[in-house]
């Protein structure tokens, strides 16, 4: 499964960026606009940094516009996917940016129909979101279940970014479903890593450590 992580934050990117936890990033003009500073040079600072995909994401509503400004945002740099939304305008811009050679990235997706027609249309990335779905009461889960049934019966080479995660057990979820993609904030995968038993463990171990008088510097 691929890491991507989603903020707009240099400092938590590089971090685990440094870690090999970082396969992408997504991001957004709302996230970039919370840092202060301008989209393009934050976006192509990301750029210069993670190997992997990096979503910019259009401000147009209309296809005309999405795809002027899909053309733009890759000029960033190589691994720029565009994220579009997953209207019928949207869809419009991810068939001819798609057919350009370019990444899209398909976002607010909330049903399995949506991730078939995005895969028609030639998305590289469909992002369902779990957590909004979770917020109205329903199963995003069922959702990258669903699609990910959808992709393999036909062949889709259309990738499940699972999207909207709000804790480490939809990491886990995603995993086990066989999501292919995640992105998280920084703070759900660093929590990752988190277990009593194994702060458990390591206070007995530093305890008996100490009474030993060990030390190995």
């Amino acid at each position: 499964m691929k890491f991507f992580v989603d903020t707009a934050e240099i400092d938590a990117i590089a971090e685990l960026n440094d870690l090999g936890m970082v396969d992408g990033v997504t991001t957004n003009p709302s996230l970039i606009k919370k840092s202060g500073r301008d989209i393009i040079e934050v976006t192509r600072e990301i750029c210069a940094m993670v190997d992997g995909p990096v979503s910019a994401e259009v401000t147009a509503t209309d296809a005309e516009t999405m795809i002027a400004e899909g053309r733009k945002l890759v000029e960033i740099a190589g691994n720029i996917a565009v994220k579009v939304p997953l209207t019928w305008d949207g869809l419009k811009a991810c068939k001819v940016l798609s057919d350009d050679g370019h990444m899209v990235n398909v976002t607010l997706c909330f049903s399995a129909n949506q991730a078939l027609l995005a895969a028609k249309a030639g998305a590289t990335f469909i992002s369902p979101f779990i957590g909004r779905l979770d917020d109205i009461n329903l199963d995003g889960m069922e959702l990258i279940e669903d699609i990910r049934t959808i992709y393999d019966n036909y062949g889709f080479e259309t990738q499940i970014l699972a999207a909207s995660i709000r804790s480490v057990n939809h990491i886990l979820d995603s995993a086990r479903i066989g999501a292919d993609v995640i992105t998280a904030p920084p703070a759900v995968i660093k929590a990752m890593v988190n277990h009593p038993l194994t702060d458990k463990g390591l206070d007995a171990f530093l305890a008996d450590i100490k009474a030993a008088g060990i030390k190995i510097l």
